[in-house]
């Protein structure tokens, strides 16, 4: 069947219908909306880095706290994940998303004024970080909806938008600061951020529905041949009682204007459609969170794998400079050290996408790779010395990063996982147990770091993550095909051993019944 899409009179405002996943259409737009809303929230979130130096300057505070800004904010727009899922599929993305967008922009324009960095802890860490998490995890759940065949690489591709914003938002906002100060740079910022509003309104909803296919029925068979077969079938006769076939529902026993019903038609009940209406079965109703994904043990063992993962994905962006400053290396060359890193992470992500997009191929297993190699990134920063070490471990772990960072949402809509039809709630789900570690991993680093005094036991730590992640993401397949299944196989067997054998019918049951029949019908000869 041709794939074909309703037609409406408000292109921006009314759902999109199909037949089939469109692979492309109004899922452009939304790829591109992907990709402003990524740029406007985790590329703000690494570029804030820009903002230290000033802020500790006008606030007299550490480093330590001012860092907190962004940990709460990372850990709000984590830890809310759930809710973000119950108001989409309460409200639709749609508005989730322009609420999210928002609260974005207000807490920034607010934190502009700010006069404490408890100020900043509220406006930054809670305002803008739960409307960071209202338009992030929308955005990239109903862009899977209109993509199934090019789904991993236009998620992969739209996705860059993270690491262009890191890398031209960072100079830009400096140049800015030098103008106008700090503070007014952080306004413009968050007026910048409205533009996800403007993205949010563009994600259409989509509606799938599958085109039945219409059988020729074969033609009615007289109401005596029927019976006759069903009688053969049962090997009864129609005049047994204790055959299971009501007597009433002989022809010869039915009034001549009442139309004889089939056994198997269903009794009618009040309030439902009579059989073989056209009217649509009611809508069931889509529940709000689905925790039913927690009792998958595929869904375990890769929440396990983002819990562990998320250790390795921050903490290198954080300490690559103070590593590098430590090994003797100037400003100016440390930071070109960190754009390598994020313009390596857009060609990881681009060749993620496409290489999960060929056929046959099975994803999970590139993924678990591609985690292995980052894993082996990580151990071989401590090793690097000088510039160009530093260089090419940055742009090797920022090629990986992309290649995991890009895909381990997306993945969650394969089969090895949970599937698309209940990827919103896994979603949720998955991204609040990355909470955890997206809280506790740069602490924890740091911790690492200030007891050996050795900025090599915070890579360490996060290959360590990392290593963790990939056991658990080895497990996520056999989970789903091998263990599963004997599971329930071995519950079949309970279940059968149980309920005991069926009940065996007496031996002459069927010659007694037959013999029955044949005396009646000499009966009626005789008369």
């Amino acid at each position: 069947s041709k794939m074909t899409v309703k037609a409406v009179k408000m292109p921006c405002t009314s759902a999109n219908v199909y037949t089939k996943v469109p692979d492309g259409g109004w899922g452009w737009t939304v790829a591109f909306a992907f990709f402003v809303v990524e740029a406007l929230t985790y590329g703000i979130i690494k570029s804030f880095g820009v903002f230290f130096n000033d802020l500790m300057e006008s606030f007299d505070e550490t480093n330590s706290r001012i860092s907190w800004i962004i940990s709460i904010c990372v850990f709000v727009q984590t830890f809310t994940a759930p809710l973000s899922t119950v108001l989409s599929n309460r409200f639709g993305h749609r508005l989730v998303v322009m609420a999210g967008g928002l609260l974005v922009s207000t807490g920034m324009v607010i934190a502009s004024f700010a006069r404490s960095v408890v100020e900043m802890y509220i406006t930054i860490g809670i305002v803008s970080g739960l409307g960071y998490c209202l338009s992030f995890l929308p955005t990239v759940t109903i862009l899977s909806q209109y993509f199934e065949k090019r789904r991993s690489l236009v998620t992969a591709v739209a996705s860059t938008g993270e690491c262009f914003a890191v890398f031209s938002f960072a100079p830009a906002i400096t140049a800015l600061k030098e103008q106008i100060g700090w503070r007014y740079s952080m306004l413009c910022v968050g007026l910048l951020q409205l533009g996800i509003t403007v993205c949010g309104s563009l994600l259409r909803p989509i509606i799938i529905r599958e085109q039945k296919e219409v059988k020729a029925q074969p033609p009615e068979e007289s109401t005596e041949t029927k019976y006759m077969l069903e009688n053969e079938q049962t090997c009864t006769s129609i005049e047994s009682i204790d055959s299971g076939v009501d007597i009433t529902t002989s022809p010869s026993n039915v009034p001549g204007k009442t139309k004889a019903e089939p056994k198997n038609e269903e009794p009618k009940q009040h309030g439902q459609n009579p059989v073989g209406n056209n009217s649509t079965p009611p809508v069931p109703k889509t529940k709000l969170l689905d925790f039913s994904v927690m009792r998958d043990y595929s869904f375990i063992c890769y929440a396990l794998f983002g819990l562990f993962a998320t250790l390795g994905f921050f903490a290198p962006s954080l300490y690559i400079i103070p590593l590098s400053r430590s090994l003797g290396i100037g400003k100016d060359h440390s930071a070109y050290i960190l754009s390598g890193m994020a313009i390596a992470e857009v060609f990881g992500r681009i060749f993620a996408g496409w290489v999960l997009n060929k056929k046959p191929i099975r994803k999970i297993y590139i993924e678990l790779i591609c985690v292995v190699l980052l894993s082996v990134a990580l151990v071989a920063f401590p090793f690097a010395s000088g510039f160009w070490g530093l260089m090419i471990c940055s742009v090797y772990f920022g090629f990986m990063l992309g290649t995991v960072g890009g895909t381990h949402i997306p993945l969650l809509a394969e089969d090895d996982v949970v599937g698309i039809e209940r990827m919103s709630s896994a979603a949720g789900v998955y991204v609040f147990i990355q909470s955890l570690a997206g809280l506790a991993g740069p602490p924890l680093a740091g911790v690492l770091v200030d007891t050996t005094k050795n900025y090599s036991s915070a890579f360490y730590s996060c290959a360590a993550g990392m290593v963790l992640g990939a056991v658990f993401l080895a497990l996520v397949r056999p989970c789903k095909t091998g263990l599963c299944r004997q599971g329930q196989q071995q519950q079949q067997q309970v279940e059968e051993s149980t309920a005991g054998p069926p009940p065996e019918l007496p031996e002459d049951f069927i010659d007694m019944d037959i013999g029955k029949a044949e005396n009646s019908g000499k009966g009626s000869d005789s008369v």
